[in-house]
């Protein structure tokens, strides 16, 4: 066996192989940063970023899964962002790519949540920045490039220099990050629509798609962020 063969081997194992979570206090420490970050205005502002990568990726990755083309996906300053997919603009198809948006960043969480409980620490950082490879050739803005190349940097980083505890507190806070920031965006929501501040909000599209209610998307969004955020704190508490 070659010295690369042997690297790769070794890269392999480490990637698929389990390590030891951090204690509980720490465990409750990094829950605690990541609730102080999206109750707090300038660290959620800053962190959001990072939900709405989620938020994006989520519907880029149904309208791929539902046939869809997937044309482009921009990331803003102010936090927005936009997915564009082509294909028919009704449909179980485009119903499900409308929906994905708000689920997938507590969705996303609760698969890390499980990643984690299981002990795959390293393989949820590498899954990660594979994620972000894939989502990043779409990207279609300058904002938005430098907001995936910096969050996967960070995991790159962290997953490749920074020791085993640190690299534990990372992956945790991060999963916290998503659980728990992915309730907010749909509390935001909420209270746009309520000042008729968001009349195309991807619960409207869902209301003029299927001809129901904005108000009950809106509510599964909660249902699914919730259910996902207590199924994820109970993963990684037990």
């Amino acid at each position: 066996m070659t010295d690369d063969d042997t690297s790769l081997a070794d890269l392999w194992d480490r990637v698929t192989g389990t390590q030891a979570a951090p204690t509980s206090w720490l465990i409750a420490a990094t829950a605690a940063a990541a609730l102080a970050a999206v109750l707090s205005p300038a660290p959620w502002r800053l962190l959001r970023n990072a939900v709405t990568i989620a938020h994006e990726g989520g519907h880029a990755l149904v309208a791929l899964l539902s046939g869809r083309q997937l044309t482009a996906i921009r990331l803003h300053s102010d936090t927005s962002g936009l997915t564009v997919s082509r294909g028919k603009p009704h449909g179980p198809g485009m119903v499900l790519t409308a929906a994905a948006g708000y689920t997938a960043p507590a969705l996303l969480g609760l698969a890390g949540a499980w990643l984690l409980a299981a002990g795959h620490i390293t393989a949820l950082l590498w899954g990660a920045i594979a994620l972000l490879a894939l989502m990043l050739p779409k990207i279609r803005n300058a904002y938005g490039v430098l907001s995936v190349l910096v969050t996967g940097a960070a995991f790159f980083l962290i997953s490749w220099f920074a020791d085993a505890e640190v690299q534990a507190v990372f992956a945790y806070a991060a999963v916290w990050l998503l659980l728990i920031g992915g309730v907010r965006p749909v509390h935001e929501l909420q209270r746009k629509r309520a000042h008729g501040r968001a009349p195309d909000s991807d619960a409207d599209q869902l209301a003029r798609l299927t001809r129901t209610p904005a108000a009950l998307w809106l509510l599964l969004f909660y249902a699914v962020s919730l259910g996902a955020l207590a199924g994820g704190a109970r993963l990684l508490v037990a």
